[in-house]
């Protein structure tokens, strides 16, 4: 059996709860979910939620910060793009879980 206990893996479950807590909340998951579509400056992601430019550079922020999304200066735009494609499947699946009853 695999050792749970490790500092290599305790490690990696702060990294891997960290980039879940940037997940948890539903406007970064609009902004991951039009990110999973292509590349979006800070524009089109906010013309997706009621919010102003601030607001939406912050949650921008947190996704990067986790490394779930990286920038490029393109002009006087900043363009973000997905790090993390692979997460798609994970969401997916999240999607079909069934709610117990308790």
């Amino acid at each position: 059996m695999k050792n749970l206990r490790t500092k290599k893996a305790e490690r990696l479950r702060k990294i891997r709860a960290e980039r879940l807590k940037a997940l948890a909340h539903p406007t970064r998951l609009l902004f991951f979910e039009a990110l999973e579509q292509g590349e979006k400056c800070v524009g089109d992601l906010q013309a997706l939620v009621d919010a102003d430019f601030s607001t939406v550079s912050r949650h921008l922020a947190r996704l990067k910060q986790a490394g779930l999304v990286r920038w490029e200066k393109r002009g006087n735009q900043v363009v973000y793009s997905l790090t993390a494609p692979c997460l798609d499947p994970f969401l997916r699946c999240l999607d079909n879980l069934e709610v117990q009853d308790a």
